[in-house]
């Protein structure tokens, strides 16, 4: 899993891993130090290990902050040093130190379930490298590629929109199965559903460019009041990375025209509600979506597909990769929650409040990171991630 985060990176210059785009935004050099970090902080340094630089334990902190203090995240695409090069000799140090300790099974079974968090907390950032460093290239004149091998599968028009629906009443919510979960994915709770119905598949970019042309960015009846705000004082009028004309679209393989079958993506929650709105419908609730998803398998266009991009449903059903998909439900904790102690407490639970919870994972997450139960999250104006949606509407009986 170490050795897969330095190849998704392989054909990038060293010079592409320093800069930083924007504060959201982290450079690819940071993410790889980032997550070694964690695995010295929260495994090694437990096991009596010295670190192997204080100055690296401050620069490569995130947001710790009961574990020291910690660089600016605006200002990590300053840190031209350390390079490239001693970035991958300290992956390759503290990966060394972890194998000895498992080799010789001197972590008892807290200190294993840290390494898995470790691992897990390793292919999100796998994605946000990716992500990151998309939003990078973008602002390149060249539009250079991230990756030069990028499937680009065929096109196919997918099946017209259509509804299932779905059940009413009180169903269970939250992580069942065995296996890893993160914390805000328990404990398992009673939710009520409402008569609905759910989307089998996200809206695509010929339907979105509808939208568009039927000037739905200039209709301020489509909008939450912040959207309309975001609208108006950064001036959207179509997705990230689309060109003006609506033809064409930056992706990690490069310029590409916009393929029209093909999900949606780089959208806000607030352009998703605005759409779901002109349409007729709604965004469903988080528990919508993870109750329908566990009727179906979990596969789809993710990482290990290699395309990278969003692409068209085949078959009408499409729940899991692709892009992140916009619910309607704040991201807050589930009934009973408790985080993690210490530090890693910090992981998940001092976010809950003021974003909004995405579900079903992307073009670029780990095959088998994803899972029905599976939260995460983004502020309502976020637009640089792989960010759909789907639709749903109410029924009554």
């Amino acid at each position: 899993m170490r050795a897969t985060t330095l190849d998704l990176v392989r054909d990038l210059e060293p010079e592409d891993t320093v800069v930083q785009s924007m504060p959201d935004v982290s450079p690819t050099k940071w993410h790889l130090a980032h997550v070694t970090w964690f695995f010295e902080r929260f495994v090694l340094e437990p096991a009596g290990i010295a670190r192997f630089s204080d100055t690296y334990h401050y620069l490569f902190n995130s947001y710790y902050n009961s574990a020291g203090e910690m660089h600016p995240r605006p200002e990590r695409g300053l840190l031209s040093r350390p390079t490239l090069a001693e970035i991958r000799d300290y992956r390759a140090h503290v990966d060394a130190q972890l194998a000895d300790l498992l080799d010789t099974d001197a972590l008892d079974a807290d200190a294993r379930a840290v390494v898995a968090l470790g691992l897990n907390h390793e292919q999100q950032h796998q994605e946000l490298l990716l992500t990151d460093i998309k939003h990078v290239l973008s602002l390149n004149p060249l539009k250079p590629a991230a990756r030069r091998d990028l499937r680009r599968p065929a096109s196919a028009a997918p099946p017209a929109y259509r509804f299932r629906r779905g059940e009413r009443g009180v169903v269970r919510i939250g992580h069942q199965e065995d296996g890893f979960c993160f914390d805000n994915e328990t404990p398992v709770h009673d939710a009520l559903l409402q008569p609905h119905g759910i989307g089998m598949r996200l809206v695509t970019n010929g339907e979105f460019r509808e939208f568009i042309r039927d000037g739905g960015y200039d209709e301020p009846a489509h909008w939450l009041s912040d959207g309309w705000s975001a609208v108006r004082e950064r001036g959207w009028n179509r997705p990230l990375y689309w060109d003006e004309a609506l033809e064409t679209e930056f992706t990690l393989g490069g310029v590409a025209e916009i393929d029209d079958h093909a999900p949606v993506a780089h959208v806000s929650y607030y352009e998703a509600d605005a759409y779901a709105r002109w349409a007729g419908y709604r965004l469903p609730t988080e528990f919508e979506w993870e109750h329908a998803a566990r009727a179906e398998a979990v596969r789809g266009n993710l990482l290990g597909t290699h395309a990278w991009h969003p692409v068209p449903s085949r078959d009408g059903t499409q729940f899991f990769g692709d892009a992140w998909e916009w619910t309607s439900s704040a991201y807050a904790p589930y009934p009973g929650f408790r985080p993690l102690a210490g530090s890693l407490g910090e992981y998940n639970g001092k976010f809950m409040c003021n974003q909004v919870t995405v579900r079903g994972g992307s073009c670029v997450t780990a095959d088998d990171h994803i899972r029905p139960s599976y939260r995460s999250f983004f502020y309502p104006d976020a637009r640089w991630q792989f960010l759909g949606f789907r639709l749903a509407k109410d029924e009554h009986d």
